[in-house]
């Protein structure tokens, strides 16, 4: 009788951690190779399904696949996004798992964590971003929100440009910026942490690289506190005012044909007429290949916004889970034993 039992592999976010997934340099690393991988036409990327359950607060769950056809990996992002779970409930806002399948036989290889993954492919797409965009001896990063993707966005942005020495937070509270600060402050010894008590103004003028971070439907950037030679990293939905925009010297995204089509502040200006397809400079993909240049001068200020590519998070989650797996942590399961009326007693558990 053939072997018909289907197992799989589990990894909790404490197993990633383990096996030393969290390691932005190497994350990054994969974030410009699949970047790449998805121009050449080696990975499939159908649309995310959204299910929005309040549509002030924008309490949703998402499902992300991608398949990476030169790994023969098809890939799955569940993921539930709670704006107000900080303020009302004390938890995170985010939470995802992946579930990872083969796609010789079509059978699941690992269901796992997503939550590390997704806060870290955030950062560090920003900071591909900079690495090509921000200013090489920037010394000044700025935040607007002090949450899990602000300080994601802050450990790759210190790999990306290691001259950083000052980071300004402002937060809702107080006690978020002491906590960014509390918890990021062993990591980054040699960085100087700034708490501005909710100054959005203290935290983003005379920045070097300015990061927004938050679950803020409101233009919280303001266009006089982005200095010549900045960049900006916009990671929420609308979180500057359009002036912002207006008066950056270049425009990147991620994938301008998805941010159109979103909700952040250069889709709105998209919807609205007031920005189009020529005004954009680049995709990221583009910078990586060297298609287009990045920063040409001192003095441009630059502006990046990524909406998230679930190829991208497909390509670190099968990263991960291959790091875990060679480090011999996480659990096997068994999906079935054998298929269903191959079970002796099978007549016994049929109701009919």
């Amino acid at each position: 009788m053939r072997n018909h039992e289907v197992d799989f592999n589990y990894f909790s976010q404490e197993d990633l951690l383990d096996s030393g997934c969290f390691d932005m340099q190497r994350i990054m690393d994969v974030v410009e190779q699949t970047l790449l991988a998805f121009e050449k036409g080696s990975i499939m990327f159908p649309e995310k399904i959204v299910q929005i359950f309040d549509p002030h607060t924008q309490e949703r769950i998402n499902c992300l696949p991608a398949t990476m056809l030169d790994e023969k990996i098809c890939g799955m992002k569940w993921v539930s996004v709670f704006p107000d779970n900080p303020r009302k409930y004390d938890l995170q806002n985010l939470c995802a798992i992946f579930v990872l399948s083969e796609i010789e036989h079509g059978f699941p290889v690992a269901v796992m964590d997503g939550t590390l993954a997704s806060n870290m492919r955030v950062g560090a797409v920003g900071a591909v971003a900079a690495k090509y965009l921000a200013k090489k001896d920037a010394q000044t990063i700025g935040f607007i929100g002090a949450g899990e993707q602000a300080k994601m966005h802050l450990l790759a942005m210190k790999v990306a440009r290691p001259s950083l020495k000052i980071c300004r937070v402002s937060a809702l509270s107080k006690a978020e910026e002491h906590e960014f600060i509390a918890q990021l402050s062993p990591v980054l010894p040699d960085m100087q942490f700034i708490p501005t008590k909710g100054d959005a103004k203290s935290a983003m003028e005379d920045a070097d690289i300015l990061v927004t971070a938050t679950s803020a439907q409101a233009p919280l950037l303001k266009a006089d506190w982005v200095k010549p030679g900045a960049f900006y990293s916009h990671v929420g939905g609308w979180e500057d005012e359009y002036a912002v925009v207006t008066q950056s010297d270049k425009i990147v995204c991620d994938d301008w044909k998805t941010v159109m089509h979103r909700t952040q502040t250069l889709s709105r200006m998209y919807k609205e007429g007031l920005l189009g397809s020529h005004d954009l400079h680049a995709d990221l993909y583009e910078l990586v290949a060297g298609d287009k240049p990045g920063r040409e001068s001192e003095q441009e200020r630059i502006y990046f916004n990524a909406v998230g590519l679930s190829y991208l998070d497909v390509a670190i989650a099968l990263t991960m889970y291959r790091k875990a797996r060679d480090a011999g942590v996480g659990k096997s399961l068994a999906l079935q034993h054998k298929m269903i009326f191959e079970h002796p007693d099978i007549a016994k558990k049929i109701r009919l």
